[in-house]
């Protein structure tokens, strides 16, 4: 009776779970026994069977393996279950799917040299670190963050390898080290390693087509030791009353005979520049190796590309024969003046394309690597055969250069609306289809923009250069309208250069700010002197080229480095102009107007810029639905920018430039009126509805 007490107090309160307490409650295992089955027949009894039917069918957390897989074996769980087994099967099939249509439909994206313009550096004249007067590495590192506040990500240095020509370093007496000028070897992946911090590339100079004579391999081929015997070219020269007759008549392109009789080897060596720059003999092939030798430890340095100069001259005719005269009636006259004969023997020769390509298959060893690309481009100063220059792109089959340098803006002679189309017109019409152009408005070797048309035409040059389509190449200083040097500054004693002193006027010391040597050197002197006009022309204090007060470019609205910043962001920023199609619309003797747009984008850049004098241009009769108003993005003169013009009559002035912005559902590359003026080089489409580029429009 006693026993019987809890029992009945627990159906009261409901069934008591002993399942976890351990002898607790009872004396002996027999009665736990006896009293646990009491208990069941009392909750069997005083249970209904629908109630024990119900619990039984009704999962709850926690349930056992074996009553899951009763419930798990129920039409209606095995159906769900099944159903988002296979939701989450075409799901992920479809993720799929839709990854390989974005990735097969989506455009190349740029690579890093086609994204930025690039800023070349001539080491020299950039900045001194040292006070020695003379530019070096150091000095570029300090002023990277120049660079990189023009929104550039790409920096082309100049030729540095040791060298005994201090003027020009164009003839290296060491390809794997350093010129003692411009630093040491630690000196530069120090740069190197600043340079990729701040996420930049960095593009080097190679001439490989000559040596200085005082390299190694010169000594030692002059003396004919062993293998370099034959590194250069070797000729008999003839004697005759005391003088030496070369074997023909080529011509150096600095002037005079192109061989030079060497009293050691008792033989005349080819050199297509100055005497001191003898060439290598490409038709070696231990010479080729050298080359590509030269090529893998720089790239196993971490630079990022290579720019080829000279390359047109690498090979020279077997056969020596005399080149013929440009005026036939001097046949037989000798000759002392490049341009007075044609170059058919010494330049261009058969199988020079192999020997880049060459160089193109060593670099692309190294271009494995995602994001690593090595960027190469040629320099053969070509300036009136383009279809020769298109060649350096190589063919459909076979990579040559990714670009070879255009010249054809440096070249204009007459600078007006119709001899800029001229220029841009002939370099896109002839570029190989799928190939990436490029512009340059300066070079180590061309007069400044200033100098060589005019300082009213610095802003609208600039803006002519950024906003075409490809890759622009800025020569540093003009972002801030540097001019050349006076003729009368550069002193024979001072440079030591000999018939290249006319080159240097374009190469004098960068303007930093308005303190003594312009801020190049805290030193007394600088190895050329800094123009006349550097306190007012420098990067941290200047006015605008067409005259105004003394002002700060870096912070003043209306000055060239200001404009230069704000035309680099515009390219950087805004899809039509980095990638998208670029129609010419109109030309005179004035002005040159194009348009850069983007299959899907209604936004259009229109760019108006003026070459000549004060021009009105009536667009609305040109451009068919152009409408009526259109915004001033930017302009040569800043308080314009966000102005609403008419398009009907548009007046400009003497270099004035201006970017329209105008949205329109009729875009120009779809009007039959200018087909055949339209360009393209790496097409893209983009969708509003997904916001992705595409390529299938």
């Amino acid at each position: 009776e006693a026993r019987s007490l809890p029992m009945e107090l627990s159906e009261k309160r409901g069934v008591e779970n002993n399942g976890f307490v351990q002898n607790e409650a009872f004396e002996d295992k027999e009665t736990a026994t006896s009293s646990q089955e009491g208990m069941a027949e009392k909750c069997s009894v005083d249970m209904a069977p629908g109630a024990v039917q119900e619990m039984v069918l009704k999962p709850y957390a926690g349930m056992p393996k074996e009553v899951l897989l009763q419930f798990s074996s129920q039409a209606r769980y095995r159906v769900t279950r099944e159903i988002l087994f296979w939701l989450i099967i075409a799901g992920a099939i479809a993720l799929v799917c839709a990854t390989i249509a974005i990735i097969a439909l989506s455009p190349k994206c740029l690579y890093w040299w086609q994204a930025s313009p690039i800023y070349q550096i001539y080491p020299r004249s950039f900045k001194d670190s040292n006070m020695d007067g003379n530019g070096d590495l150091k000095g570029i590192q300090e002023k990277l963050d120049h660079v990189t506040s023009l929104n550039i990500k790409t920096i082309w240095i100049t030729s540095f390898f040791k060298s005994p020509l201090k003027d020009l370093e164009y003839g290296a007496e060491d390809f794997y080290d350093i010129d003692p000028i411009f630093g040491s070897m630690r000196d530069f992946e120090n740069l190197l390693a600043a340079i990729h911090d701040k996420g930049l590339k960095v593009i080097m100079d190679v001439i490989p087509n000559h040596t200085s004579d005082k390299h190694v391999w010169f000594q030692l081929s002059r003396n004919r030791t062993g293998k370099y015997t034959d590194y250069y070219v070797w000729q008999d020269c003839r004697q005759a009353g005391g003088s030496v007759i070369p074997p023909n008549n080529w011509v150096s392109v600095l002037g005079g005979s192109s061989w030079q009789f060497d009293n050691v080897r008792k033989q005349c060596y080819f050199h297509q520049f100055g005497k001191e720059q003898p060439d290598l003999n490409f038709r070696n092939p231990a010479v080729q190796q050298e080359i590509h030798d030269i090529i893998k430890f720089w790239l196993n340095k971490g630079v990022d590309g290579f720019s080829f100069g000279a390359v047109k001259f690498l090979l020279e005719a077997t056969h020596l024969r005399d080149e013929p005269p440009v005026d036939k009636s001097q046949s037989g006259v000798i000759m002392t003046a490049y341009s007075q004969l044609y170059h058919d023997y010494t330049t261009k020769q058969v199988g020079f394309h192999d020997i880049i390509r060459s160089f193109r298959q060593t670099m692309n060893e190294f271009s494995r690597e995602p994001g690593r690309y090595r960027f190469m481009s040629s320099d053969d100063g070509e300036k009136e055969d383009i279809e020769a220059t298109m060649m350096y792109y190589g063919t459909t089959f076979i990579q040559e250069a990714d670009f070879p340098f255009n010249f054809n803006l440096i070249n204009i002679a007459n600078l007006s609306g119709n001899s800029i189309f001229e220029a841009v017109d002939s370099w896109m019409k002839n570029m190989p289809a799928g190939k990436w152009p490029n512009w340059a408005v300066g070079s180590p070797n061309a007069a400044r923009i200033s100098t060589r048309i005019g300082k009213e035409y610095i802003n609208v040059m600039n803006m002519l250069l950024l906003t075409l389509p490809g890759t622009p190449v800025t020569y540093y200083g003009e972002e801030i309208g540097m001019e050349n040097i006076a003729s009368g500054h550069v002193s024979e004693e001072r440079v030591n250069s000999g018939p290249v002193v006319a080159t240097l006027q374009e190469k004098s010391p960068m303007q930093w700010d308005g303190k003594i040597n312009a801020g190049f050197t805290e030193g007394n002197s600088s190895w050329l002197p800094v123009h006349s006009n550097y306190q007012s022309v420098n990067v941290e204090v200047g006015t605008d080229p067409v005259g105004a007060d003394l002002q700060t470019q870096s912070t003043w609205s209306n000055s060239s480095l200001s404009l230069y910043r704000a035309l680099t962001a515009l390219r950087n920023n805004e899809l039509p102009m980095n990638r998208g199609w670029m129609c010419h619309i109109w030309n005179d003797s004035n002005v040159f107007v194009y348009v850069r747009e983007l299959d899907g984008l209604d936004r259009v850049f229109m760019m108006l810029l003026n070459f000549g004098q004060e021009s009105a241009t009536v667009l609305k009769a040109i451009v068919p639905n152009l409408p009526s108003e259109a915004v001033i993005r930017l302009s040569t003169h800043f308080s314009n920018v966000g102005k609403v013009v008419d398009t009907k009559v548009i007046k400009t002035e003497m270099g004035e430039g201006l970017v329209l912005e105008y949205k329109t559902a009729k875009p120009v590359h779809t009007m039959e009126a200018f087909q055949g003026k339209c360009f393209v080089a790496e097409k893209a489409c983009y969708s509003k509805a997904f916001n992705v580029l595409y390529t299938n429009c």
